[in-house]
């Protein structure tokens, strides 16, 4: 680790980081935080990518990791939390890192456990090709119970019928098939920074369902929906339970003190893209991008009526004499494309949470913003349960590594794809047992994404430019190479 600027005291037995510190420059090399390491997390931290540099900042000063519950192993396949939420990846895992991991242990590194870092754990788990999805892809396998269990952990009836047409790595027949209660999908990690805004609640009810928003057992308060892909686990607590039954193979949960060091870690956690492709911070020139907008910002506000999302870079519509011409050339696309985000409009079409069950109108005219509508951070102020069809034929992508599952509604078709269809990854249905969720995976926020490659929950898009090509061939949208380049550039600042 190399320091950008000097300011390490001593305070006793304690090693502690004066307030003016610099950010702590990580290079690739090192970036890797591993179980039980007892570094000091920084109070800011920066971490190359291709893209520039993403700054991880933590809230209230440095803390030391050591016997930290998200930094140590506690289960017997020598994970921790840290393990599949590095700083270095905005807090998630990207497929590069896990590669880079496998080279430098020759795959012996808790994060690829056969539990869910591998294909399957009946394969022979010191061959690359069992653990192909999470390196190529990016992908964690999450076991989900069948029939489909509540918040509660209640037995949902299902309106619908699953059956395995494709089964590549054997996760969805024998002891891991639907007829032993199992079924297993793959999907990327998301991130555990800015989840302030992640857990806000923006609206009283939830306007895709037209009903309340679900109530914390717990607590009785309302949750926002937004925090995991397939809505499993509706706050910080849930989320960790199933973590450590599932990545962690912990025998027992952690304890409340425990659970209370997570959450207080996770909610001063903020993530966003800090220097951008062309050499300059992403918080000059009138721009205000960055983590530490984020985390002085309130969350939950609806762009349409309050701060336009992403106009945090309209500054850089004007060019900065300082700057070389291409330093400024490059401001100026991701101030467009900030703009072509907002304002170029297209026809959404049969996506169910858009276009039913409320009826915003089948298709509906609007543009990036309809969905990724919250100031500052670009998830949904709403539940985020959409299906863009990244996960559902016709739409998604020929996947022959996933598995393919084959779902019949006994009653009512689905409103968009009918009677019988068939799907990578059920998503929210798995969850609520609904035919009409089949294929809906909760949005996430839009920041870090320069670091954090593959994208969509299970990986369709191997780049930024690969999120623009999809939708273009979703939407037939109609953008122009310069639309296209212009929002791949936003999107690697944010």
């Amino acid at each position: 680790m190399r320091r950008r600027a000097a300011g390490l005291a001593f305070a006793g037995a304690g090693l502690l980081l004066a307030a003016s510190v610099a950010a702590q420059s990580y290079e690739a090399g090192d970036s890797w935080w591993a179980p039980g390491s007892e570094r000091v997390f920084p109070a800011s931290a920066d971490y190359p990518n291709g893209q520039g540099t993403l700054r991880v900042l933590l809230t209230g000063g440095p803390m030391a990791t050591k016997g930290h519950p998200f930094f140590t192993a506690v289960g017997p396949n020598g994970r921790a939390c840290i393990t599949c939420h590095q700083p270095a990846d905005a807090m998630s895992l990207s497929a590069a890192t896990a590669q880079k991991r496998w080279d430098a242990t020759a795959g012996r590194d808790p994060l690829f456990a056969a539990y869910d870092g591998s294909n399957c754990p009946t394969l022979p788990q010191n061959q690359r090709v069992s653990h192909s999805l999470l390196l190529d892809h990016g992908l964690i396998r999450i076991q989900r119970p069948w029939p489909a269990r509540d918040l509660q952990g209640r037995v949902v009836k299902a309106d619908f019928d699953i059956a395995v047409v494709r089964d590549p790595w054997g996760c969805n027949s024998g002891a891991y098939g639907p007829a032993k209660g199992k079924i297993s999908v793959y999907r990327r990690p998301r991130p555990v920074a800015n989840l302030k805004y992640l857990l806000a609640v923006g609206f009283a009810y939830d306007p895709k369902q037209g009903m309340p928003l679900p109530l914390d057992p717990e607590s009785g308060k309302p949750m926002s929906g937004n925090l995991m892909a397939d809505g499993r686990a509706g706050t910080l607590n849930a989320q960790m339970r199933d973590a450590a039954a599932t990545h962690l193979e912990l025998l027992k949960h952690f304890d409340a003190a425990d659970m209370a060091r997570i959450v207080d870690f996770e909610s001063r956690v903020f993530a966003a893209q800090q220097v951008d492709a062309a050499g300059t911070m992403t918080d000059t020139g009138g721009a205000e991008g960055g983590p530490g907008k984020l985390a002085r910002s309130e969350p939950g506000q609806l762009g349409s009526i309050g701060k336009p999302v992403w106009s945090e870079f309209e500054g850089w519509e004007k060019p900065d004499p300082a700057l070389t011409p291409a330093q400024n050339a490059f401001r100026a696309s991701v101030a467009r494309g900030a703009k072509v985000f907002r304002d170029k409009t297209f026809l959404i079409s049969d996506s169910a949470g858009i276009n039913s069950p409320i009826g915003f109108g089948n298709p509906v005219r609007n543009s990036c913003v309809f969905c990724h509508n919250m100031s500052q951070m670009g998830n949904d102020v709403a539940p985020g349960q959409v299906d863009l069809g990244t996960t559902t034929q016709p739409f998604a992508d020929p996947m022959p590594w996933l598995p393919l599952f084959r779902i019949t509604c006994r009653g009512k078709p689905h409103p968009h794809y009918g009677r019988v269809i068939y799907t990578y990854d059920p998503g929210y249905a798995l969850t609520t047992g609904r035919c009409a969720d089949v294929g809906k995976i909760t949005l996430q926020s839009l920041r870090g994404l320069a670091a954090r490659a593959p994208y969509f929950s299970n990986g369709l898009a191997k780049d930024l430019r690969g999120i623009v090509d999809y939708y273009e061939r979703r939407y037939r949208i109609g953008y122009s190479e310069q639309d296209k380049q212009d929002l791949v550039n936003l999107m690697s600042v944010l």
